[in-house]
């Protein structure tokens, strides 16, 4: 089965920088984003080996992972507003 990778350096390319920076140098971000990639390395691990799971494990897996992306990618939003704040 074709799996879509969903890290973060595949799903926010333009934001490399931004997630280099924060995963260095902020605790909290580098915390949620350990999980969301362990999360997203398992949910990719069931799909690609076809892996008999319950319905209701693999969606509910998948529904924290947005939940932790969208976080992850408002603390980016914010790192990059704060870049062009400094640079104003």
């Amino acid at each position: 089965m074709q799996v879509e990778h969903h890290d973060l350096h595949h799903e926010f390319p333009e934001l490399d920088d931004a997630i280099h920076a924060l995963k260095t140098g902020n605790a909290h971000f580098a915390k949620l984003f350990s999980i969301y990639h362990r999360l997203t390395g398992r949910v990719e691990d069931l799909e690609e080996n076809d892996m008999p799971v319950a319905d209701f494990t693999i969606e509910d897996m998948k529904k924290q992972r947005v939940k932790l992306k969208d976080e992850l990618y408002h603390m980016l939003l914010a790192y990059r507003a704060g870049q062009q704040s400094a640079k104003a």
